[in-house]
């Protein structure tokens, strides 16, 4: 009887404290966020978990346009913000000092991994139904120096295709390459963002958009030479496409600078991880949300903020 008194009294502190631990912390800092291009889904997605923040903790954040994951590592280096999303490789190549980045980029930590960014290759020529048919095609493959180039190279790398000499390749922004899609100054555009993402939302709309489909070979291949990627599906209601499209896709991290303090990094995932009804309703990105996803990202150690918000939820992230 005693021993099962304990156990009750130990259970009911045990819940207690998990109740004390769900609160934000004092002292919280103004934060500049840097995302994307206005047509992409870190900008739309940044804003949302940018209000929650503000809305539900001491810290306040201010998502801001970039020109994506190279441009935010970069800005967190030069401390022109204090957080940024970034691609999961892109990350890991700044980290490391490898592809996009000369030398290493050490002085930021890892928050949370959100979600799923698939790769669209995104065409209005019914012609083109593989990546092999971009032979010869005038193709976006994203911004000059941007992650969605080297996304773009490792996919048509894998089909035996070289971005320099088998295709004439342009270098666009999102909303970019939507416009020369539409006004047929191109036959094909790689999109790597959060699915729908405005700028094909927006073609699709005034025209049937198709996605070019990554078969499971050449998915297997890539994946295997680089293991930042995974299969992914888009549904063909994502924009009203005739069949769901295979793909793959990489993470979607929030990284920050390490002088960030610790309550703000903290704060930061407590207004999104804590409202996630409200977050949802807002953007269908925060369906995808989760704290196993959060904690998943083993490119970059986490700062130490995260390492406190994830402990108190169970889960262990390796710290810098």
């Amino acid at each position: 009887m005693k021993k099962s008194t304990l156990a009750l009294a130990l259970a009911l502190l045990m819940a207690l404290s998990a109740v004390a631990f769900a609160a934000p912390m004092e002292g919280g800092s103004a934060l500049i966020f840097t995302t994307g291009g206005d047509q992409g889904t870190y900008y739309g997605f940044g804003g949302v978990l940018a209000g929650k923040v503000g809305e539900t903790t001491s810290t306040t954040v201010t998502a801001i346009t970039s020109g994506g994951s190279k441009a935010n590592i970069e800005a967190l280096e030069m401390e022109d913000a204090q957080i940024g999303f970034v691609q999961t490789d892109v990350g890991a190549y700044g980290y490391e000092g490898t592809r996009l980045f000369e030398e290493k980029v050490d002085c930021f930590s890892s928050v949370a991994n959100l979600y799923m960014e698939q790769v669209q290759i995104v065409t209005l020529n019914p012609e083109i139904k593989t990546v092999a048919d971009l032979k010869g095609k005038n193709v976006s493959v994203g911004a000059a120096g941007s992650g969605v180039y080297f996304n773009a190279v490792d996919v048509l790398t894998a089909y035996g295709l070289d971005v320099d000499k088998d295709i004439n390749a342009t270098y666009q922004s999102f909303g970019d390459s939507a416009e020369a899609l539409q006004d047929g100054k191109i036959d094909a555009a790689f999109i790597v963002s959060g699915a729908p993402t405005t700028a094909v939302t927006s073609l699709a709309a005034t025209k049937p958009v198709n996605l070019v489909a990554i078969d499971a070979e050449h998915a297997d291949a890539l994946i295997a030479a680089s293991p930042y990627y995974s299969k992914a599906t888009i549904a063909k209601e994502t924009y009203g496409m005739p069949e769901d499209v295979t793909t793959v896709a990489v993470g979607a991290v929030v990284i920050a600078r390490d002088d960030v303090s610790e309550a703000d990094v903290y704060n930061f995932l407590y207004g999104v991880f804590e409202n996630l009804d409200s977050i949802t309703a807002a953007h269908a990105k925060g369906a995808e949300l989760s704290l196993e996803f959060a904690a998943s990202y083993g490119a970059v150690p986490y700062h130490p903020g995260a390492v406190k918000y994830f402990a108190e939820k169970g889960i262990t992230v390796p710290g810098k």
